[in-house]
């Protein structure tokens, strides 16, 4: 069982259609005892990265992820604002993050002729192979929303990069932690290739 995790924030209906199509079983949930039954966690977002920990904090749900992720090692996929909680502390309100990387997430450079925030369609450069893009077209286009992005300061934890104002980190592995800076849910074919393959892990 995929549980998607419910802290408030977030298009959480998306991400769960996007599994129906898939004919993967999945639920949303901010239940600490579903959260500890799950195979599989999903951490979507979208919104600002200090109420996202807030969130987190107030519903106890922090102990929990940091018992399944670090200690039982259950495979999490960090969606958008969810890639960003996995690193250590965020420009965006001056807070600190969940810590599972070493990284920090930090305000895409503003340039002429590239808005912030970075709204559409974008490739990504895989860095080295996994199963997480197993299958996927290396021209494939993925969907961004945001103004933030992981600074990783580790590259053996950069999974894949994209341009846009500047050479971004779009995607981690560390263990049996995956992040994504886009959204797959939003992505077509490839985006859906991208969960079914986390679902498979």
């Amino acid at each position: 069982m995929i549980v998607i995790v419910d802290y408030g924030m977030g298009n959480l209906n998306s991400v769960l259609k996007a599994f129906k199509r898939i004919n993967v079983e999945a639920i949303v949930s901010s239940n600490i005892n579903e959260i500890e039954k799950a195979d599989k966690l999903i951490l979507p977002g979208v919104g600002h990265f200090k109420k996202a920990m807030e969130n987190l904090d107030e519903m106890d749900l922090i102990k929990v992820l940091n018992k399944k992720v670090l200690e039982e090692k259950t495979p999490i996929l960090g969606i958008c604002l969810g890639i960003q909680l996995f690193t250590k502390s965020s420009e965006e309100g001056d807070s600190k993050g969940l810590g599972w990387i070493d990284a920090e997430t930090i305000r895409l450079n503003e340039k002429d002729g590239f808005k912030l925030p970075h709204i559409g369609w974008g490739g990504i450069n895989l860095k080295k192979q996994n199963k997480l893009f197993f299958g996927i077209n290396l021209d494939a286009l993925f969907y961004f929303v945001h103004s933030f992005h992981v600074k990783c300061n580790k590259d053996e934890d950069i999974l894949a990069e994209t341009d846009y104002s500047q050479k971004f980190t779009s995607s981690i592995q560390k263990e049996n932690i995956f992040g994504v800076q886009f959204h797959p849910e939003k992505s077509h074919k490839e985006g859906l290739k991208l969960l079914k393959n986390f679902a498979e892990l």
